[in-house]
């Protein structure tokens, strides 16, 4: 893989030691408990947080709703730094696996197969069955409320 983008190279270490933990996405009771990524986080989790970091503000939606939303994100066709990536075994949202482009051909995202965030090449979602497939691209269009 080419250099490590800016944006990558910007985000605080802590980000870099967020646990893989399932049940930790958005919406969950084990979010609402206990917010942050100190006790883990699914992939749309640490996604938002990245984003947020970089003073976006996504909806904390699941990767279908996500893909279905038009609020606050807009489908492109043409990846650029902080924009979500999904991806699955199909076309179907349902389920998708979420990730943040970082720059060219890196994805900054967290799954169950590492256990911690990792950036890999489009190349490797496509090795694997479950990523096989770019579902599509979501930009952020929602603004900072400034209140």
């Amino acid at each position: 893989m080419s250099d490590p983008s800016p944006l990558l190279t910007r985000l605080p270490g802590h980000f870099w030691s967020v646990p893989y933990a399932g049940a930790r996405f958005p919406g969950s009771a084990a979010v609402a408990h206990r917010p942050g990524l100190a006790e883990g986080a699914n992939c749309q989790l640490f996604a938002y947080a990245v984003l947020r970091h970089f003073g976006l503000e996504p909806p904390a939606l699941r990767s279908s709703e996500l893909w279905d939303d038009r609020e606050s994100t807009a489908r492109v066709s043409a990846a650029r730094p902080l924009d979500l990536l999904l991806f699955n075994a199909d076309d179907a949202a349902f389920g998708a696996h979420v990730g943040v482009w970082a720059g060219p051909d890196q994805v900054l995202h967290l799954c169950a197969e590492v256990g911690r965030p990792a950036v890999w090449p489009m190349a490797a979602f496509a090795d694997r069955p479950r990523y096989r497939r770019l579902v599509g691209v979501k930009r952020v269009t929602a603004r900072p409320s400034r209140g």
